[in-house]
């Protein structure tokens, strides 16, 4: 029953319209659970009434257009109790009614299950049969089925894709808001195109071939064209992007080049005289289950690009070229998964925003379109790609939301916020080069969070004073092997002089929870309560003293001070001995000429377990960096990359900023430094409070940095201090908020808050 719901739900995933998948529910239902009748309801909004809008196994002259009330019936009666009805003797049922014309009185087995999004009741799906009564395997097959539904049924019916009124009058939808993941700052308003492939590798046959070598050369020529659009992306991207986002297309080029699974498709073809769309549906299925099977974050990333090269090279063996269309000059691409492609299938000036189903914040294409300021939206796992073609829709960067067929004043709320969004950036511009420091005199040091050496240049060019973390993980990523010292010497060194005599902080390699090189992969049952950051350190030490004499070295006879963070700090003892090695590596490099100062060395309080800690571990280091992200996810036992639990991740919650005004108390009683280096201190909420809790570094997204820098500039610490006064007694995270936006409203800086509410809720 398990392949069966699987096949279902595929089957669901590509179909065209509605109306297909209701017709190919009720008719796969009969099959599956071996039923004489299936049958899917819609509730209409305004009546409440039931309507027939699928069926398969009565009449159809009978039952068209049947609409039942939402209170009679049996299936009125699941619809109320919002619950499984299982019954085997459904005529004798005192909620029963017979239908005019209809006969039931046979159908003895009755199963109906209620069809639920976000608390609505959309519907009923129910199925019904001679005998026997549905067994608990079948009541579960039907919950399940019922769940993965009722988000398309709940678009269907918001985007008035069909009309319980009227059958089959399409109108225009009414507004839809969905919830996902901030991709890629900036909002947007566009026409959506819908990216969806009509290939699957999953569908294509085995079949035996007499003539290899017409396959093989069948294949070399699709095989071409594909690599041919890989370059021809690649050097178009050439303007837009660094070299390290443009590496990807090589990666892209060696996984199907002769000696990687090109070659396994040509063994392939020959040894099993397999046809090519055979060939490569199953050696690109088989790394695909590979990656999949590993189940890392990482890695399955990889395993999405596998699939969209093996669709790529599909579609070409089936001649089905790219539409040659033109399109809208304000695009926004929605799709299931975006595959970085797509920048060469429409021209990249007219990508105005894009948004996915799934993906996630760290994908390539996410990175790529962070690289190029292209607002993204991920995670919108609510959103069906049926009757969005076309629609108006809005991506909110920022905050994470998607807006589908706004509403005139929705429209124009955004509109204004976009129009804002510009000409604040050029009074952002002004400030460049301006100190960061509030109105009475307080210095703040303004930093950036960085991994890529294509980051460089747009941190320094938004003023940035520092790297307040350097994600070393990054350039270990993108290797096959672990970089050599000097390897990871020339990496940092380019960063280190590019900042010259700004400090650098360099966080040692955080692997680890959802963070995993696929050259040395971690598997565990819960990673982020596994084996990560210091801990892999400290078991490999000869990569950790790599790692260390790397920095060392590339900060010799520089100014610019070198800050070395340790991550994932549970306990003492994890302190003392990575100081430890990181002493012996300075008396290496020392003794081998190199004239380097003993860098700083600092520990990241992720764990809160150190809270209680505080003042011990403020002895054995030289400073202090909150990771927020962690941090946060830690304490409130929410992962911040999971869209359903995405209400529950509050930065802002009582408990996080009790926390962060304990740590700063204990670190300014210590007489060290502390700064926090999370998601937080990018937003101006965060780095405000922040501020007035005495955190001396904030370290950001370079792309939030002007903003910061501005609201820091016109606010007095004594106003900041007095808003963590207030805070500090709140109960409630909504309650913080509202509170640190009025007062930011009252010190009229509140064009600095990206504003992200619909238009209605100001009137």
């Amino acid at each position: 029953m398990r392949d069966a719901f699987r096949e279902l739900v595929r089957d669901i995933n590509s179909a065209r319209d509605f109306q297909q998948i209701a017709t190919l529910v009720v008719g796969r239902l009969t099959m599956i659970l071996d039923s004489e009748v299936s049958s899917l309801y819609l509730r209409n909004r305004r009546t409440s009434n039931l309507h027939l809008v699928a069926n398969e196994g009565f009449d159809p002259q009978v039952v068209s257009g049947l609409i039942l009330s939402n209170s009679t019936g049996l299936v009125g009666l699941v619809a109320s109790r919002t619950e499984p009805v299982n019954l085997s003797h459904a005529a004798s049922h005192e909620a029963f009614e017979k239908i005019a014309n209809l006969d039931e009185s046979h159908l003895d087995a009755f199963l109906g299950l209620p069809l639920i999004d976000e608390g609505r009741t959309l519907g009923v799906l129910v199925v019904q049969r001679s005998e026997p009564t549905y067994t608990e395997d079948e009541v579960g097959f039907m919950l399940l089925l019922a769940t993965q539904i009722s988000s398309i049924i709940a678009f269907t019916l918001d985007s008035n894709q069909i009309s319980l009124d009227e059958p089959n009058l399409v109108t225009t939808g009414t507004e839809r808001t969905f919830d996902g993941l901030a991709g890629s700052p900036g909002i947007v308003i566009g026409k959506a195109v819908v990216f969806q492939s009509t290939v699957e590798l999953d569908n294509i046959d085995r079949r035996t071939v007499e003539d290899v070598e017409a396959e093989l050369a069948l294949f070399e020529e699709a095989l071409e064209s594909v690599r041919a659009e890989i370059r021809r992306i690649n050097e178009a991207m050439a303007d837009h992007v660094g070299h390290e986002e443009r590496a990807l297309f090589d990666a892209y080029l060696h996984m199907i080049d002769d000696d990687a699974m090109a070659g396994e498709v040509r063994e392939e073809i020959r040894i099993n005289s397999q046809w090519a769309q055979g060939a490569v549906k199953q050696v690109f299925m088989r790394h695909v289950t590979n990656l999949d099977r590993a189940e890392i974050p990482y890695l399955s990333e990889r395993g999405q690009d596998v699939r969209g090269l093996g669709v790529r090279v599909l579609e070409r063996l089936q001649h089905i070229e790219d539409t040659k269309q033109v399109y809208a000059d304000d695009v926004v691409v929605v799709a299931e998964e975006v595959n970085p492609t797509v920048f060469g299938q429409i021209p990249q000036e007219q990508i105005k925003g894009i948004v996915c189903i799934g993906g996630s914040v760290n994908s390539h294409s996410t990175i790529l379109a962070r690289a190029m300021n292209i607002p993204t939206v991920v995670g919108v796992t609510d959103l069906s790609l049926l009757g969005v073609e076309g629609a108006t829709i809005v991506a909110d960067g920022f905050y994470g939301e998607v807006v589908v067929n706004p509403s005139p004043e929705t429209h124009n709320h955004y509109l204004s916020l976009i129009q804002r969004e510009a000409s604040f950036a050029a009074e952002l511009e002004a400030i460049t080069n301006e100190p960061s420091e509030t109105r009475d005199g307080k210095r703040i040091n303004l930093w950036v969070n960085i991994g890529l050496v294509s980051e460089i240049t747009r941190s320094l060019d938004r003023g940035a004073e520092g790297i307040g973390l350097f994600r070393t993980e990054v350039p270990f990523a993108g290797a096959d092997r672990f970089p050599t010292e000097e390897e990871q010497r020339q990496i940092y060194a380019e960063h280190m002089h590019a900042f010259e005599p700004r400090p650098v902080t360099m966080r040692t390699l955080d692997i680890g929870g959802d963070k995993d090189l696929a050259y040395f992969p971690i598997e565990e049952d819960n990673p982020y309560l596994g084996w990560r950051g210091i801990r892999v350190s400290l078991d490999h030490p000869q990569l950790f003293l790599t790692q260390i004499r790397a920095m060392l070295k590339a900060n010799a006879g520089l100014k610019g001070l070198l800050r070395i963070m340790l991550p994932m700090i549970s306990n003492l003892s994890e302190i003392r001995a990575a100081r430890g090695l990181i002493a012996q590596a300075y008396a290496e490099i020392i003794d081998e000429g190199f004239d380097v100062k003993a860098p700083l060395v600092g520990a990241m309080i992720e764990v809160p377990a150190l809270m209680y800690q505080a003042d011990a571990v403020c002895r054995e280091v030289d400073f202090l960096a909150v990771g927020t992200n962690d941090l946060t996810q830690y304490m409130l036992a929410v992962s911040r990359n999971n869209p359903r639990v995405a209400g529950l991740y509050q930065e802002f919650h009582p408990a996080i900023i009790a926390a962060l005004h304990r740590l700063a108390r204990h670190a300014h009683g210590a007489r060290i430094g502390i700064g926090i280096c999370g998601e937080m201190a990018g937003t101006v909420e965060g780095a405000v409070i922040c501020v007035g809790m005495g955190y001396d570094v904030l370290s950001m997204n370079a792309a939030n940095l002007p903003r910061v820098k501005w609201v820091l500039r016109n606010i007095t610490m004594t106003s900041a201090r007095r808003i963590v006064v207030r805070i500090l007694k709140m109960e409630d995270a909504e309650e913080i908020l509202t509170h640190i936006r009025s007062q930011l409203e009252r010190l009229d800086l509140a064009k600095a808050l990206p504003q992200h509410e619909h238009a209605e809720l100001f009137m």
